[in-house]
């Protein structure tokens, strides 16, 4: 069935010379698992600021709540690929239903703990389980496109769509989060976060429908390692560490920014308007019929991105920060966008759920350090020391993009191998 639809997609998408979002979005059965996905994922961009929030609430300092939900992130991205796998091999659905269970139990002991002004150590025993428990929503959804649009031209309409969805989150996400720790209570944000994930994870999982198939058993079986053995995808991991780096620097930084003028409900602003500029040079990105080859995309983009976020810690105003933010923001969604579009040739079918949390592991790794670091900073320093973090990260991560952007060449597509009717057994090609 999985084939047919498949088949069908690819016939509809190849009609059109210009790919486009009304295409992406008929595209048969895409609504039954967007919906719930788009809900499912909005609490994930919660969590770090309600985190930082809470503990900063609790103990009065930006260092501690940074290295909290450092230890969230760090554990996010450790167990994010091993989630990948598995929902590769036994099916999404069997690793959604208990992950998002244990995640809003162990965000709730994170919350109590918090509230009872509990030693740090106890808060970073709560805040592993929290983070690994994290549901990979955001690389399923995009799972599911590859399933149907396998071989189209709207690949990339699909990366760019997920992408503004995913920035969507980062709109409201922080919003919400700071609306709820500062006008309702410090912990309603991370209390609301795990009801959120856990609701909205389990309505994802009953998309049974849409959910590819398990490569680990059956004629459906592929003959694959792990996805990071694949070098290109080692250098969109470091790649995307970078962008983590300016998620994270930002979040502590501009909440730092926004108390220290008084405005603690500033932040939520700033940061939206960060991710509202992700989103809008998303929704661009994915409209454009590209010319220029992936990898010169990245690089390019990358090197944009690296400039904007250089500027962040000369910054001492709120008009100017919003300006800036902005403007990083809009640069990082063509990175994002590219990255996950290059996957598609960089890995076989079988391994693309693990390369997708691959990635976005990458992006919580980079943010926990940036937290930890622009933590330590604000605190000892102040005046938007906090800032140089994302320009740090991205300078790095752009050397070593231009250094190893040869590693990024598509490698040959799987062969199938014929094994009776209706019966195939895909071997990817190292």
């Amino acid at each position: 069935m999985a084939s047919t639809v498949t088949s069908e997609s690819s016939k509809d998408s190849s009609a059109s010379s210009r790919p486009g979002y009304g295409q992406l979005l008929r595209t048969r059965g895409a609504w039954t698992f967007l919906i719930p996905g788009f809900a499912a994922r909005q609490p994930f961009a919660m969590l770090t600021i309600s985190i930082v929030l809470l503990v900063q609430h609790t103990t009065g300092s930006y260092g501690a709540a940074g290295a909290a939900a450092a230890v969230t992130g760090v554990s996010m991205a450790l167990f994010a690929p091993f989630s990948g796998r598995l929902a590769d091999r036994y099916g999404q659905r069997a690793v959604l239903v208990p992950g998002v269970t244990l995640h809003a139990l162990s965000g709730l002991a994170l919350t109590a703990l918090a509230l009872g002004h509990a030693p740090l150590w106890a808060l970073f025993a709560a805040a592993v389980p929290t983070g690994a428990s994290v549901p990979q929503i955001g690389p399923m959804v995009r799972a599911r496109w590859g399933v149907r649009l396998q071989d189209s031209p709207l690949m990339t309409t699909a990366a760019a769509f997920e992408s503004v969805t995913d920035e969507l989150t980062f709109v409201i996400g922080p919003l919400l989060a700071t609306a709820l720790c500062t006008a309702v209570d410090p912990a309603a944000g991370l209390v609301t976060e795990a009801a959120l994930t856990l609701l909205g994870g389990l309505l994802f999982a009953a998309q049974k429908n849409t959910e590819p198939a398990v490569t680990g058993t059956g004629h459906a079986r592929v003959k694959h390692g792990s996805a990071l053995r694949v070098p290109g995808v080692r250098v969109l991991v470091v790649a995307f560490l970078g962008i983590g780096s300016v998620f994270g620097g930002m979040q502590v930084s501009l909440a730092a920014f926004a108390e220290s003028i008084g405005e603690p409900g500033l932040n939520g602003v700033l940061y939206g308007i960060f991710a509202a500029g992700n989103m809008l040079s998303g929704v661009v990105c994915g409209a454009i019929a590209w010319k220029a080859a992936p990898r010169q995309r990245l690089v390019v983009g990358y090197g944009a991105l690296a400039l904007a976020a250089s500027g962040l810690w000369a910054a001492h105003s709120a008009p100017l920060l919003a300006g800036l933010g902005l403007l990083v923001g809009m640069c990082i969604a063509p990175t994002l966008i590219t990255g996950y579009t290059l996957v598609d040739g960089l890995v076989p079918a079988g391994a693309r759920t693990e390369a997708f949390t691959w990635l976005t592991g990458a992006v919580a790794l980079g943010q926990a350090a940036a937290v930890t670091v622009a933590g330590q900073l604000e605190d000892r320093l102040r005046d938007g020391a906090g800032f140089l973090v994302p320009m740090g990260g991205t300078v790095l991560a752009l050397v070593t993009l231009l250094t190893l952007r040869s590693r990024l060449a598509a490698r040959p597509r799987q062969v199938t191998v014929a094994r009776g009717v209706g019966h195939r057994e895909a071997v990817a090609v190292d």
